[in-house]
């Protein structure tokens, strides 16, 4: 040290060196530890709880029937996630926003139906049905958007109103016969039922989140490096990516021993990545997360609130006709049936169970994907029980009731530490 240095000055580089050395400790392994916990501790639990949830309800019914893991069952488990996987999407939109749609059922319904009547019944393409399905979502979110917007009409009202009517125009439009068989040799009806894929592309799509989380980890330790800040251990970047590509791997490679992996749930799987990717990295998707926050706040910032509505209404039916395409290639049929019972409910549970706030402002895309798996685990493990149905609906409804306890348990603790 410079002895003309003035001893303020010296002290002030010492306690700079202090903190340096400080951080580079607490940026290992047990630093990292150490943030998690008081992550926990302050009410940002992530995905944990339903990880958690997963991992029981697979020990149980594993326990109870060893069928429950056997490769093709999972495989029938993760065609039938894709139909309801993507309306839960969809809701995890509005959802963020602390908004709700209640006709994503009725609206997947009266898809299916569009699919049946245009293709079957009037021979037209089924490229062009599909268009039109997805087209008549856009115009309904659309149309939601403005009642909300212009009329001050609340979502929940709305969404119910429009829960009827889609209902009622899907009766209307399939007839007095109730139901339309769709061509069982058909390329949708065989991507619905039977299409997986090779080995050797899924194997190779699950390299590929490991490649990305080590390339972006490696960006960022660039850029914080070129800013003169602490940066990520470079041994738990890899473990981390190495825990991520082995555990990937072992799951299609359980799979193949089955069926494979559908092509149907890499479809809603890459919805997710791209979902994620927009709500995390562009500006729509940080726009999302202010309105859902504070609506007032957003708009006196310069965000454009009702255009952030009409986007997020539009997506969410848009994404519940294409639920409904997929549940008719799936059923191989448009029916009456479609887009009833507990779809609509299971949509909108997934996105809650997986971790997506009713609050508004806090959830993600991802948690569409394992609140419907959670979803699909129950049933699929009861149905193997042979238990009566019932029983379905009061666990489903108890895992709900559970995970939004746990999630204004979370807030509480998140507004207590925020005021402390």
């Amino acid at each position: 040290m410079n002895r003309n240095m003035p001893k303020d000055v010296a002290n002030k580089d010492q306690a700079l060196d202090r903190r340096d050395e400080r951080i580079r400790h607490d940026d290992g392994l047990p630093g990292a530890l150490r943030s998690f916990v008081n992550r926990v501790r302050s009410g940002d639990l992530g995905m944990l709880p339903v990880a958690v949830g997963l991992i029981v309800i697979s020990i149980v019914f594993s326990i109870l029937n060893p069928v429950f893991l056997a490769p093709n069952n999972l495989v029938n488990l993760l065609f039938d996630c894709a139909t309801v996987g993507i309306l839960s999407l969809g809701i995890v939109c509005v959802l963020l926003l602390g908004e709700i749609d209640l006709s994503v059922g009725s609206m997947s319904g009266l898809s299916s139906a569009i699919i049946g009547v245009l293709w079957v019944n009037s021979g037209l393409p089924v490229v062009i049905a599909i268009f039109a399905a997805l087209v008549t979502g856009a115009l309904i979110g659309a149309l939601y958007a403005l009642m909300y917007n212009r009329l001050g009409m609340p979502s929940f009202v709305a969404t119910l109103a429009g829960l009827l009517a889609l209902l009622g125009l899907q009766l209307y439009i399939l007839g007095p016969t109730g139901s339309i068989n769709l061509p069982y040799a058909s390329p949708l009806v065989r991507f619905g039922q039977i299409l997986v894929m090779p080995d050797w592309i899924s194997h190779g799509l699950a390299l590929m989140p490991g490649l990305v989380m080590v390339m972006v980890g490696f960006a960022v330790r660039k850029r914080r490096r070129s800013a003169n800040l602490s940066t990520q251990p470079l041994t738990i970047l890899l473990g981390k990516a190495a825990a991520l590509t082995v555990s990937l791997e072992f799951a299609v490679y359980y799979l193949n021993l089955g069926r494979g992996v559908p092509w149907m749930f890499g479809l809603l799987v890459a919805l997710v990545i791209v979902l994620n990717y927009a709500l995390t990295k562009t500006q729509w998707g940080r726009s999302i997360f202010a309105v859902g926050g504070n609506r007032e706040a957003a708009r006196r910032s310069g965000i454009n609130v009702r255009r952030i509505y009409l986007s997020a209404f539009m997506l969410c039916s848009t994404l519940a006709a294409l639920g409904g395409i997929l549940s008719a290639s799936r059923l191989a049929s448009s029916s009456q049936q479609a887009g009833t019972g507990d779809v609509n409910l299971n949509a909108i549970a997934a996105a809650v169970i997986g971790g997506t706030s009713l609050f508004g402002g806090r959830g993600s895309a991802y948690s569409a994907l394992l609140g419907i798996i959670v979803i699909q685990a129950i049933s699929n493990g009861l149905t193997l029980l042979n238990l009566n149905s019932s029983l379905r609906y009061m666990i489903t409804g108890a895992v709900l009731a559970i995970a939004v306890i746990v999630d204004s348990l979370a807030r509480r603790s998140r507004l207590s530490h925020g005021r402390a």
